[in-house]
């Protein structure tokens, strides 16, 4: 065989040898994803399949797994069966009173104060179920949609459909003060192009100028900074060229750019300083709540997705003690209310998707004395805004809050459906890799229709 020097690889070898018939399967399996690779601008708007109700996603995670039947699904027949024994324990109703609220009169528990105040913005899932009662299979269905920590998250999969309308700032950001149980591959890209990976900002002390590290070039001013970076762009590009578009390189070279340019609009995104004090004030104190202030600043300015997770670790996990869901509704209420009249006043919440909820819910009978299980067969989560339902409530559990029974919504459908308010069909947002044809559902997924004003 003839010297092909240090830059031979497999792709190079199946071209060469047998006269280039290897490469004939290799180059299928490549195709989509060069042709993303390639895209001189892959955080460019694209079009979506059909009219969108929802522009952008702010999606609540209470990573933990908050209780259904202790915040939006009153089950006053588990006062009856107190201490009658259930699946995995005895029946222990909820110690929160609940009440109506808003025009439409949804039940809430005393948990929320102040999300009370926007019940008529809120349409209620009462009948979500997932596959798995464990915490990490449970938080890679909710955000990748499949088990197993080798798909994208639902952040890469929006991204890489639709782009971002703001070149200057990464298209989906993730706010989390630590790391959850899994950690990364929670916002990861799997195997889209690495530009769709969610960008990790930890939001414990959200000050501009250090949470996002290394971002201000303190040597160069910005035009010696273009120069220079046009420079070894140009080095890169040629280096591709030799590797047959390699992903991971392409995905260094946007980096390198984005980088550049976050560093003109990313401090002054995150700069909450620069609201008025009743702004502040209206959000309160506290990471998560002046998250939420900060997620309403991104997307304001392009952002596509915004996730931001309630705290490090799993603290909605109350196996112990289910008060403690006092002490973590308490640190977000005000936030997460803050942020839908924000939007709504700013004319933004119309096409805007709010998404809350964790991984699963908790059991309607006790762990030890005080607190609950896992759950996964019937839980609760909510939307507001982006063309969804306001004051409306869909499908229901049992009386006991053990299984959904009306209007049943797997993982697969949310995902199904938040899709659809983005004006993707989830049956034709693919991505070849592997000889095959993968998609957020997966083959699974139908869209609630119900939810949809």
């Amino acid at each position: 065989m003839k010297n092909i020097g240090n830059h031979f690889n497999r792709r190079q070898m199946l071209t060469q040898s047998g006269l280039g018939f290897g490469m004939l399967g290799l180059s299928s399996l490549l195709a989509e994803q060069t042709a993303a690779a390639t895209n001189a601008a892959p955080l460019a708007s694209k079009a979506t399949h059909f009219p969108a109700r929802a522009k952008r996603v702010i999606f609540l995670f209470m990573n933990g797994g908050p209780s259904h039947i202790d915040t939006f699904d009153p089950k006053p027949a588990l006062k009856q069966y107190e201490g009658t024994p259930g699946k995995g324990g005895k029946y222990m109703p909820s110690p929160f009173p609940f009440a109506q609220h808003g025009a439409a009169g949804i039940a809430m528990s005393s948990l929320y104060p102040h999300l009370t105040t926007v019940a008529d913005e809120l349409c209620i899932l009462r009948s979500m179920h997932t596959s798995t009662p464990n915490h990490e299979p449970g938080l890679l269905m909710m955000n990748s949609g499949a088990q197993q920590p080798i798909r994208p998250c639902l952040g890469s999969w929006l991204t890489y459909g639709l782009g971002t309308d703001n070149q200057n700032l990464p298209g989906f950001v993730v706010l989390c003060p630590g790391k959850p149980t899994v950690g990364p591959a929670l916002w990861g890209n799997s195997f889209l192009p690495g530009i769709y990976q969610g960008t990790h900002i930890n939001n414990a002390q959200v000050d501009p100028d250090k949470v996002i590290g290394h971002i201000k070039n303190s040597k160069l001013p910005p035009v010696a900074q273009r120069r220079l970076l046009d420079f070894l762009q140009t080095m890169n590009q040629r280096h591709l060229q030799v590797r047959d578009q390699d992903d991971q390189l392409e995905a260094r070279i946007q980096s390198l750019e984005i980088a550049y340019r976050m560093q003109f609009e990313a401090k002054d995104a995150f700069d909450v300083s620069r609201e008025t004090s009743a702004t502040i004030s209206m959000y309160g104190e506290g990471e998560f709540n002046q998250g939420c202030l900060v997620a309403r600043r991104l997307v304001e300015r392009g952002v596509r997705m915004v996730q931001i997770y309630y705290g490090n670790g799993q603290p909605w996990d109350a196996h112990g003690d289910i008060m403690d869901h006092q002490r973590d509704a308490g640190k977000s209420d005000q936030g997460m209310a803050a942020l839908i009249q924000d939007l709504k006043q700013r004319g933004l919440l119309d096409d805007t998707l709010i998404l809350w909820g964790g991984e699963f819910g908790r059991t309607p009978t006790a762990q030890g004395s005080k607190g609950r299980n896992h759950h996964n067969t019937g839980f609760t989560m909510w939307m507001a805004g982006g063309g969804v339902k306001g004051g409306y409530i869909h499908g229901a559990t049992d009386e006991l809050g053990v299984h959904a029974v009306e209007r049943r919504m797997h993982v697969h459908d949310l995902h199904a459906t938040i899709l659809h308010l983005m004006g993707l069909d989830h049956t034709k947002l693919t991505y070849r890799y592997s000889g095959r044809d993968f998609r957020l559902t997966d083959v699974h997924g139908e869209v609630a229709h119900e939810i949809i004003a």
